[in-house]
């Protein structure tokens, strides 16, 4: 019997290890006399920055055009980052949610004229009851969408100007929400149980087909790229047995396809850097199809679920590339012709088409280079990090309308030039230098 003929090597894959990045990322901080293990718990990226959760509640974001490292605490108790999701409107504006159910949103310094200059959080608290798993923003920044593993999506509404940020509940499923969309007033929401659209203006609830799947899972949905009215809008969802659904806006399901048969078929491997140590990892009998986005060109999905990684040409039918048995993936995140995968507790993999900090085409480059946050010059990456700044602490909302009046002194840690080894990392906030003093004043008080 002959040989099958290998598969043709995918269009994407990795040009170089983001070393630059992860050095930027202590793999150890202090806290007060205990040495504390940092693990990345979420990623999202964009032209601009790529932001970076881990389980010490600290969040760090890399400006991609300076190449440039900030670092953001969340304050008081550390909380494990488990969301975060990054928006480049008038404002930048990151959005982060933690492991205990709270929201933060971080209003970036810009140095362009007219934009915000002071670092600003509004913090939402009370509303979620589960570690918060998907975050979604309106494309002007004025409305913030997040979902729990309990079912519960909360709706926050911004007023960047006034400084006022009012959340509600929105909507309580009976499984916990795995990702969501937003677009032209409609927000996409996928829970462990099924996919639905709510119309934020009827407020009106419309669930993908007739029937919740007979079986729960990580099963995602992304809207297609569509034109300027709500009319247009298409979503595809993932469903069991490699099927993916194409559905209107009412969640009329328009065409299932089988993707089974692309999967019998030898498939490309993305070619990565090789990396010290055994990297492979369980992978399920059976494929599953995972969370969705739209990939760079029409007809291509993304899917991905903690064991595998796939790009799918739907129109042509065929598949663009895989990483199985790789690891555990934690988050995945794509923007132009980019993949970032977060994966284990420290490793973070670019897929693309083009080395790093090359435009995929002249026009992309002519509009990047006429930004006035970037020059002519493509910026080696230094993993710098900024020093820290105050913050002025908005007002916090509570559940039932109460207000919390945030205190004036809050400091942000932004880290220091170059990222210091364990010994050197010192307190990482005001509240550790507290606690540091808190047990040296109970040494002298054993001592005297």
């Amino acid at each position: 019997m002959a040989a099958q003929p290998n598969p043709p090597p995918s269009v994407l894959r990795e040009f170089c290890p983001l070393y630059y990045l992860l050095n930027a990322i202590p793999a150890k901080v202090q806290r007060g006399f205990r040495s504390v293990l940092v693990y990345l718990t979420a990623l999202d990226s964009s032209n601009d920055f790529l932001a970076v959760g881990s389980s010490i509640g600290m969040l760090y974001l890399y400006c991609r055009r300076l190449a440039h490292m900030n670092k953001y605490s969340l304050e008081g108790k550390s909380d494990a980052i488990t969301a975060v999701k990054l928006l480049s409107c008038f404002d930048d504006l990151v959005a982060v949610g933690t492991a205990s159910g709270r929201v933060a949103v971080f209003q970036l310094v810009s140095p362009l004229p007219g934009r915000n200059k002071q670092l600003r959080r509004f913090d939402v608290v009370g509303l979620h009851k589960g570690s918060v798993t998907s975050l979604a923003w309106s494309t002007n920044g004025m409305k913030l969408f997040s979902g729990d593993d309990k079912g519960r999506v909360v709706f926050s509404s911004l007023d960047l100007d006034q400084g006022v940020c009012k959340p509600v509940l929105l909507l309580e499923e009976s499984a916990g929400v795995v990702q969501m969309e937003y677009s032209h007033q409609v927000l996409l929401v996928s829970t462990q149980h099924r996919s639905l659209l709510f119309c934020t203006q009827k407020q009106e609830v419309l669930q993908l087909g007739t029937k919740p799947r007979k079986s729960s899972g990580r099963f995602g949905a992304c809207f297609l790229p569509a034109l300027c009215k709500q009319s247009d809008l298409q979503v595809f969802a993932a469903r069991p047995g490699l099927r993916l659904w194409r559905s209107d806006i009412r969640g009329q399901v328009e065409d299932t396809r089988l993707l089974k048969p692309l999967f019998n078929t030898q498939i490309p491997q993305f070619d990565l850097f090789p990396r010290p140590g055994p990297i492979g990892a369980y992978r399920p009998a059976d494929r599953h199809l995972g969370l969705l986005s739209c990939f760079l060109r029409e007809g291509w999905i993304l899917s991905w679920n903690e064991y595998s990684l796939y790009v799918l040409d739907c129109l042509n039918e065929v598949i663009i590339g895989a990483l199985e048995s790789s690891g555990d993936i934690v988050s995945v995140s794509c923007c132009d012709n980019e993949i970032f995968i977060l994966k284990g507790d420290r490793d973070i993999i670019r897929l693309s088409n083009s080395p790093e900090g090359l435009a995929s085409n002249l026009s992309e480059l002519s509009i990047r280079l006429t930004s006035p946050l970037t020059t002519p010059t493509i910026l080696p990456p230094t993993g710098s990090v900024e020093t820290a700044q105050p913050i002025r602490t908005m007002a916090i909302i509570v559940e039932g309308g109460g207000r919390e009046e945030g205190g004036g002194g809050g400091w942000v840690r932004q880290g220091e030039e170059g990222e210091r080894d364990e010994d050197e990392e010192g307190v990482e906030d005001v509240e550790e230098a507290e606690e540091q003093l808190e047990v040296i004043d109970s040494y002298s008080d054993e001592f005297n």
